[in-house]
């Protein structure tokens, strides 16, 4: 499989037997790349499963079929591998990034990482990515010789280098003056695409907008004409379903002509050349970006500052505000698996580590209990 990398990827893909390795050496699968070893690491983990229960936008009691954590990461990944695929690069690469990029979000959301960075405003703050590779390299435990899942330095890399304002990596591992391989930079575009789209998806079916408001955009008012002209009696579900569809391709044709076009004006011919370039690569074309710049400041007055998301995230950051309070004047109650883990945190840090990994429903369980009087547990 190296050799065919070598054979089929782009000159200035990231190749696995060129890969700098792991912090803890190990014997190399037989039968997997290392990258493609790294997805399934990540999909074995114990905090990739949690992702099922966490916040995108929607709690998941407003309904089963809302975009819940798990669900945005695996539709990133299928945007990644489909532009890695196009333009040649490492796919199993870009898929391991996109499957960690969010590993670290708290329950309830964005609002649970607002909450838990003001309530660590004194101790370094919290950032999703930083603590995303927290847990790839040490807080998951699934293997004898060694904490955390051992990735691949690329894949953790991805991780730390995700285009999220905040975050924190070790500047001597992760040199500031070199940038990411294009398989990581694809993914901050992936998740772009996801929830540019995705979000539209469960916007309409809750009933907080309505399809004919999107026609204001032109990015969705050209997609809803075509739709129209091809599709004219279809349900107002499919029509629903036939835009978002639109919607994606739209954005990763619009990516892989524009990534190929900076490729070429800017002469890369290898990793190297990738590395050391001060040019931004991965991007959408302009007239796009003007596009979706439009679509982002719709999204942001009608649907995340929506009256019932606003309620649901201010509600899940008093969950997060109680629980905090309560286990930082009771640390003992955590469970000594991860008190063992990381015995020498300090105690706002720990008590956000479990926070953070906790799903919705856990949360608001151990909330509740707070509520009824009952010593939270940490079954």
């Amino acid at each position: 499989m190296e050799n065919t990398e070598r054979e089929t990827l782009a000159p200035y893909a990231m190749k696995s037997a060129d890969s700098q390795g792991r912090v803890h050496p190990m014997s190399e699968s037989s039968h997997r790349t290392c990258f493609q070893r790294d997805c399934d690491r990540i999909i074995h983990s114990k905090a990739f499963r949690r992702m099922e229960y966490k916040t995108q936008v929607f709690v998941n009691s407003e309904g089963d079929h809302y975009r819940t954590r798990l669900t945005h990461t695996i539709e990133v990944s299928q945007v990644c591998r489909s532009v890695a695929r196009s333009l040649a690069l490492n796919e199993s690469l870009a898929e391991a990034i996109a499957l960690a990029h969010d590993l670290g979000h708290t329950p309830f959301g964005h609002a649970g990482e607002e909450a838990l960075d003001n309530l660590l405003s004194d101790s370094g703050g919290f950032n999703h990515n930083t603590q995303s590779l927290k847990i790839v390299d040490q807080l998951e435990s699934r293997y004898p010789d060694y904490p955390g899942l051992n990735l691949s330095y690329e894949v953790r890399e991805g991780i730390a280098r995700h285009e999220t304002s905040g975050a924190k990596f070790d500047e001597t591992e992760f040199p500031p003056g070199t940038g990411p391989s294009l398989e990581a930079s694809i993914v901050d575009i992936a998740d772009q695409v996801a929830y540019n789209s995705h979000d539209i998806d469960d916007a309409l079916a809750n009933g907080l907008i309505e399809i004919s408001e999107l026609e204001t955009l032109s990015i969705c008012r050209r997609e809803i004409r075509k739709s129209a002209s091809q599709y004219p009696r279809i349900s107002a579900e499919m029509r629903r379903y036939d835009l978002v569809r639109r919607l994606v391709s739209r954005q990763i044709g619009d990516l892989v002509a524009s990534v190929t076009r900076a490729l070429e004006r800017e002469g890369i011919d290898s990793l190297e050349k990738v590395r050391q370039t001060k040019i931004k690569l991965v991007a959408f074309s302009e007239s796009l970006n003007s596009e979706l710049a439009e679509l982002r400041t719709f999204l942001a007055e009608r649907v995340y500052a929506h009256p019932r998301v606003k309620a649901m995230a201010d509600e899940g950051s008093q969950i997060i505000h109680a629980l905090f309070s309560f286990f930082s004047e009771r640390p003992e109650r955590i469970p000594d698996n991860a008190k063992a883990k990381l015995n020498t945190e300090s105690t706002p840090r720990l008590v956000a580590d479990y926070i953070a990994g906790m799903t919705d429903r856990f949360a608001e369980i151990q909330y509740q209990k707070l509520q009824n009087g009952v010593s939270s547990t940490s079954d």
